[in-house]
């Protein structure tokens, strides 16, 4: 018996010819045959789905086939992802099992090559990808682009390994995803003339300009901690080609309460032209990654989906290939069942293991900045009692610690503003890039005992509070959950109030915030298992300021 066609009646939103018709679109067998002009009552618009054009989905703590679920309900038809977490974790092989994960269900992930695993040689990684290894994952269908060239000295200074994965990149005819964040000037143009198409990390608009001077794509970022919208729309009115969304970064939480969506409604609100924005989010992207997501025109993938209207922009229904995978807030994908994939050896601590000697009375601290990736630096009086440097909460100095998660050995320690913690500790081994063991807290028995939960779960997130440990468990990679996203995302929010309502943090997003205490590329101070990190001078540093 044959299928019959799909009918679909509305305003068409033609965001390739820019322009709104009323219209009828036609699919058969997941493809659209027909868009045509034709009158109708149906008031509703009809337009293609969004994608994220840069995320990592390991940060929303869901496998790739959970991420789905949770995605397509806000209109995400697919996502342009960088499995640079698992890479760091377990290598191509930790990529592999995203791409199976991902196929089995009907959602579009466009994978990548991760071209710093590890990102630096000042940590520990579980995982490592040279130049063999891109070169074997970049020959495959499977993979779409080189990811975030975050060695940008590397870059500018002609370091060889990193000249090589260039050259594999062009060799294959696949784009190269930036990470620059604050250069300017003539070393960002011989970044970017080295190849380097995007970047998500720009702060500024004199710094986003400067770049699309060069030829590079913008794209403007809103996630779970770093957050440029209002410092970067502008680009939607001067360069509405040169500008994409993404996420980068989403928690659970967060991802069930929206997506790219997000940023189309706000970008409306501000009274930006609607076609501009919506090419933002949809033909951007597919243009330049050359993905094989539809944009509404005959011949392509039936990815699309119905809203409401322009205005409030309520997502009624998500088309992927023809098939309805989201109907007003509720996803239609089933979960998929999850073997965990990890590699975690880290022994539980005690509180005589986070004890600091002092070596002088003054202290380099980190400061955590609420909604960004870069941190301060700054020189403070230590607390000192009973020939121990111990925590201030009082004046929201708090100790930080990073314990590796590959193998047993000493804890780094430092301090760290910025949080706000009043009593207790939180723990993570969501820390990018190398995802050890990361932990704030007010005392070095919380401390201790958020560590422990994460160790014992092998890999998680926690919250040590009144006595009391809560852990969200994340058994694949130590990064995610294989549980039902949305389950997740309900126990994430209780441990994230939990943080802010006992623990009194100051912080939007602290374990997302916290997350980024390790990530060594983005300036000033931070800390890795090897210890404290100035990113200005790409070096270790000291605690204390003698």
């Amino acid at each position: 018996m044959e299928k019959q066609d799909l009918e679909f009646r509305g305003n068409i939103v033609d965001v390739s010819g820019e322009r709104i018709f009323k219209g009828v679109v036609i699919v058969r067998d997941k493809k659209i045959i027909e868009v045509r002009e034709e009158d109708t009552p149906e008031n509703h618009y009809i337009l293609p789905g969004l994608i994220d054009a840069h995320i990592h989905i390991e940060s929303s703590m869901l496998v790739p086939s959970e991420f789905a679920r949770l995605a397509v309900v806000h209109g995400t038809v697919g996502t342009v992802s960088d499995p640079h977490e698992i890479a760091n974790v377990l290598g191509i092989e930790g990529v592999r099992f995203m791409i199976e994960n991902g196929k089995q269900v009907p959602f579009k992930f466009y994978f990548g090559a991760s071209s710093c695993v590890p990102a630096t040689g000042f940590e520990t990684a579980g995982g490592s990808l040279g130049v063999a290894e891109l070169d074997e994952m970049l020959q495959s269908d499977d993979i779409l682009y080189l990811s975030e060239m975050m060695n940008f000295p590397g870059v500018i200074y002609g370091d060889e390994q990193v000249a090589q994965k260039l050259a594999l990149a062009k060799k294959y005819g696949k784009p190269v995803d930036g990470h620059a964040p604050g250069l300017t000037g003539e070393l960002a143009e011989k970044y970017i003339r080295a190849g380097i198409s995007t970047d998500h990390e720009c702060f500024s608009m004199e710094e986003a300009e400067e770049k699309i001077k060069y030829g590079m794509k913008i794209l403007i970022r809103e996630g779970s901690a770093a957050k440029n919208f209002e410092a970067l729309s502008g680009l939607i009115h001067e360069h509405p080609g040169m500008v994409m969304f993404c996420s980068d970064d989403k928690h659970p939480n967060d991802l069930v309460s929206g997506h790219i969506n997000q940023l189309v409604k706000r970008a409306f609100s501000l009274g930006y032209n609607k076609l501009k924005v919506l090419r933002c989010a949809t033909f951007n992207p597919v243009m330049h990654y050359h993905l094989d997501a539809g944009l509404l025109r005959k011949g392509d993938p039936a990815d699309f989906i119905v809203v409401d209207d322009l205005e409030n922009f309520n997502i009624q229904e998500t088309y992927i290939d023809g098939l309805k995978v989201a109907e007003n807030g509720k996803t239609l994908i089933p979960s998929v069942e999850v073997t965990p994939v990890n590699q975690f050896n880290a022994e539980p601590i005690r509180p005589e293991d986070l004890v600091i000697r002092p070596e002088g009375k003054r202290i380099r601290v980190i400061q955590a900045v609420d909604g960004q990736l870069v941190t301060g630096s700054v020189i403070m009086d230590a607390r000192i009692e009973d020939n121990q440097v111990k925590p201030d909460p009082e004046n929201d100095l708090l100790k930080i610690a990073v314990i590796n998660r590959y193998y047993p050995a000493p804890p780094a320690i430092g301090f760290v503003q910025g949080f706000g913690l009043k009593s207790g500790a939180i723990a993570s081994c969501v820390a990018h890039d190398s995802h050890n063991i990361i932990a704030v807290g007010a005392d070095d028995e919380s401390l201790v005992a958020a560590i422990n939960a994460i160790v014992t779960s092998k890999g998680g997130i926690s919250v040590a509070a009144n006595n009391e440990v809560l852990v969200l468990p994340l058994p694949v990679a130590g990064i995610m959950s294989e549980r039902d996203g949305f389950q997740v995302a309900e126990l994430y929010y209780l441990l994230d109030e939990k943080v802010r309502k006992i623990l009194k943090s100051t912080l939007k997003a602290p374990y997302m915030t916290l997350s980024f205490m390790a990530l060594l590329v983005i300036p000033d101070l931070k800390l890795s298992d090897k210890g404290l990190f100035d990113g200005r001078t790409f070096s270790f540093a000291t605690l204390f300021d003698k």
